[in-house]
């Protein structure tokens, strides 16, 4: 099925799941509705968020577990800052394995193979290449029932075609309510991304799932959800990322994310609007400059606000407009 964006897909996967599931079944004791083998195409990956009200999207964790992808970085401190409920999937307390992609896309295996090096060598030589795949699952990850974190994508292929690039997600197992929103934005952020840096267009995404399932627990929450959708509909539009190799630009934001998560920080909108990289991306050192307030409980920044583009501005105040 083809979709204009990703709030379509994300409404009719969720709908057929859980009023029109084939199975219902307990993974590890807990309770779902599934369907098996689901496929989406988004025709515009840059409109990669769900805006119904009520899902409450996350923007500020969607762009750090993308930029967390991208850093190459495995380490839970940075991840569970946004999202406590990362901590109960490390099997250390300091790391993930399964979840953390990065490490896998920029030192997989034994021998740390870069893949996202080896992709862009691969199209050089080849730009009509079927070969341009980023493996994700790892054989030789732990599937005991003791470890949770494992790996829920397979891998990410590529294709570069008349001068834009298609991405291809496999994904083994997606939670149609919660997990599929982050992982679509991740992969087409990361498609954006890739395309910017080989100075491509962007072609389609397709999203591919051999399980898709909502949990019990979110059984009410679904309800809500699809039924809101049929009383209000509001389109939203996505930011262009600019046409260049953006390395440099996240190498800095980066450095401005980790400070501000450790508080060692304080950036106001003149800070942040005299660094050296583009508007894009300091619109997203606004988010997370947002964020460390709302973790230290601090007053928020209304210029900052106030600044962010409108989509962002949305999905800040609906995730968190009790802080307003």
């Amino acid at each position: 099925m083809k979709f204009k964006n990703f709030h379509e897909a994300y409404l009719k996967n969720l709908n057929d799941v859980y009023y029109a599931p084939e199975f219902i079944n307990q993974p590890r004791g807990n309770v779902s509705k599934e369907r098996l083998n689901y496929s989406m195409i988004l025709e515009n990956p840059r409109q990669r968020i769900c805006y119904t009200k009520l899902r409450k999207t996350n923007i500020i964790f969607n762009f750090a577990e993308a930029l967390w992808y991208l850093s190459g970085s495995n380490d839970l401190e940075y991840i569970s800052y946004y999202a406590s409920n990362m901590k109960k999937y490390s099997m250390d307390g300091k790391s993930l394995t399964g979840t953390a992609y990065g490490p896998k896309i920029f030192s997989y295996g034994h021998n740390k193979i870069n893949q996202w090096d080896r992709l862009i060598k691969l199209f050089k030589e080849d730009p009509d290449t079927k070969r341009g795949f980023i493996e994700i699952f790892d054989a030789n990850e732990d599937l005991s029932l003791k470890n949770i974190d494992v790996s829920c994508t397979i891998g990410l292929q590529f294709f570069i075609r008349e001068k834009k690039l298609y991405t291809t997600a496999f994904m083994r197992a997606n939670d149609a309510f919660r997990g599929i929103i982050s992982d679509v934005f991740s992969f087409t952020f990361i498609q954006e991304f890739l395309a910017n840096q080989l100075n491509l267009d962007l072609g389609e995404y397709s999203h591919n799932v051999a399980t898709t399932h909502v949990y019990e627990p979110d059984f009410k929450n679904t309800e809500k959800v699809l039924f809101e959708n049929t009383i209000d509909r509001k389109e939203f539009y996505f930011p262009k990322m600019p046409r260049k190799d953006n390395f440099n630009d996240l190498k800095i934001v980066l450095q401005y994310e980790k400070e501000l998560r450790e508080n060692t920080i304080y950036l106001v909108k003149e800070d942040i609007d005299k660094l050296d990289i583009d508007v894009y991306w300091k619109q997203v050192l606004y988010l997370f400059s947002l964020y460390q307030q709302i973790h230290c409980k601090d007053r928020l920044d209304k210029e900052i606000y106030n600044s962010l583009e409108p989509i962002y501005q949305y999905l800040f105040y609906n995730k968190w407009n009790k802080h307003f």
